[in-house]
């Protein structure tokens, strides 16, 4: 007589699921339904279910990872609850002792990225290869495609939302809110802007 538990067939959504969660385990930034549906060779209706169940599993309070919706995708982030534990072990040491080029570069990246080092280089008036990999080798920006001309091009990561306490870019204080300090950056900002817009 065969085994009652071989009877039982597996629930594919379930093991979609499983895959979505391997997927966005070894992602290192935010995946779109299209990307996803695409590694698990799989319809984005099936992935939207998926997903669903996967964030039931990684829901608030119930798990030490939340499922969340950021940056156009999803990601897994820590559970509020555990933000101090995570802070001591991983988000300080991104934070400390930033120099002031890798904070210059930092800032045009969040306000005017995805942006490439050439681009950053005309805003900085110095070149910004090392600034760009300080900040690369600690998570806060990463690649994000590049431009027609071949050029890299980098946006700011969910790590550095967490580090500077912002659920999402939009939370940046306006460059006009910042003073009299921010007006060379303010100007040059908007001139880098009207070019790629031309």
């Amino acid at each position: 007589m065969e085994s009652p538990l071989r009877l039982i067939a597996p629930d594919p959504l379930d093991e979609l699921a499983r895959t979505i969660e391997a997927l966005l385990v070894v992602a290192s930034a935010p995946l779109s339904l299209d990307e996803l549906a695409a590694a698990a060779d799989d319809h984005p209706e099936r992935v939207a279910e998926a997903l669903q169940l996967v964030g039931e599993r990684f829901e608030e309070g119930r798990s030490g990872i939340v499922l969340e919706h950021v940056a156009g995708g999803w990601a897994f982030r820590a559970a509020r609850e555990e933000a101090a534990a995570c802070a001591r072990l991983f988000e300080r040491p991104a934070q400390r002792n930033l120099s002031q080029a890798a904070l210059e570069t930092l800032a045009i990246i969040a306000y005017l990225g995805p942006c490439s080092r050439p681009e950053i280089a005309r805003i900085r008036g110095v070149a910004a290869d090392s600034a760009v990999a300080n900040l690369v080798e600690r998570g806060l920006i990463a690649e994000a495609g590049r431009e027609f001309a071949g050029a890299v091009r980098y946006r700011t990561t969910p790590l550095f939302e967490r580090v500077f306490g912002l659920e999402s870019l939009s939370e940046l204080p306006r460059l006009d809110d910042v003073g009299a300090d921010a007006a060379g950056i303010r100007d040059r900002l908007h001139e880098v802007a009207e070019k790629r817009s031309a």
